[in-house]
């Protein structure tokens, strides 16, 4: 028998969730199995199995993140994550022998007996998880880093709000303003193109919070348009506090838009797909610019305010 077969057996390959995939195995396939330490510590007192210990034998070696459901092994009992397994073309990342379909049952069931801290401990979350609910609270956990609001282009970096605000002013050069009223006016030479691009990030210090107003030209199908909307740096459960207006107008036509700022947690093209702002038509925007197709100035103004 190849070494760590009597903990495995082969199964069926399942891309399928981990919910979708029977957590029931005998006690038989744990018998002998090196694992059954650990896994039998797990229950009550760890004796001299350490958490640490587990946490490597729970840990791919290709991404170096927690294995979930389905956990494959290749026939010399090295672990891979379902997600690994198909960057590694089915080879062993470690003894680079094919890994097939054999599942590792009891490091599964190991797993299934942890409780972890929040991964997002260190940044003030002291919850504490069986381990197959970690990742999910996670991915909605409130203390996790917030992704950088910035949308005029592809930026990866993630931090705590003070650390965003200087990562915007300082990398992106974004314009940073103190006061709840404002009054923005936007140029474009040629309004004629119109791209999906923002046009403008600025930030404003309100109510000791950051606030976001973009305002960006875009299509909705084929009707060319210009948006402003103003995104909270913080949780939605915080920005719900707020309401902001915002108008702009020319000529005694004027548009008028009111609302609640969106959390940043909600990504910028999402906002901006969901129409959920005020949205000016480029007939109108012209129309406001003076008439002039050749090019658009438009003023926004706008107020941010704190509900009781």
């Amino acid at each position: 028998m190849a070494p760590g077969g009597g903990i495995c057996k082969d199964v069926i390959e399942s891309c399928g969730a981990f919910s979708e995939y029977d957590m029931a195995t005998s006690s038989a396939e744990l018998r002998g199995s090196p694992l059954r330490k650990a896994a039998s510590g797990l229950g009550g007192n760890l004796g001299a199995t350490s958490t640490n210990d587990v946490h490597e034998l729970l840990e791919c070696p290709v991404c170096l993140n927690l294995m979930y459901p389905p956990i494959y092994q290749c026939p010399n009992g090295h672990t891979v994550c379902s997600i690994c397994k198909a960057r590694v073309l089915n080879s062993c990342p470690t003894c680079r022998n094919e890994l097939g379909n054999i599942r590792c049952l009891a490091l599964e069931k190991v797993a299934e007996s942890l409780e972890l801290p929040c991964g997002y401990q260190i940044l003030g979350c002291n919850d504490i998880f069986p381990y197959y609910s970690k990742l999910k609270h996670e991915k909605n956990c409130r203390y996790r880093p917030y992704s950088c609001p910035y949308a005029g282009a592809e930026c990866s970096v993630t931090g705590d709000i003070p650390y965003l605000v200087m990562h915007l002013k300082n990398d992106h050069k974004v314009d940073m303003h103190d006061g709840c009223t404002f009054n923005h006016r936007y140029v474009k030479s040629n309004p004629s193109e119109v791209e999906n691009a923002t046009w403008m990030l600025t930030v404003f210090n309100c109510f000791g919070r950051q606030f976001c107003l973009h305002f960006e030209a875009f299509q909705i199908g084929m009707a060319p348009v210009y948006m402003a909307f103003l995104r909270f740096m913080g949780d939605e459960d915080e920005a719900r506090q707020f309401s902001y207006s915002l108008e702009v107008g020319g000529y005694g036509r004027k548009v008028i838009w009111q609302g609640v700022p969106r959390s940043i947690r909600d990504g910028h093209r999402k906002v901006r797909d969901s129409q959920d702002g005020l949205i000016i038509q480029r007939n109108l925007a012209l129309f406001f610019s003076g008439g002039g197709r050749q090019e658009l100035k438009l003023k926004v103004a706008g107020r941010i305010w704190k509900e009781q």
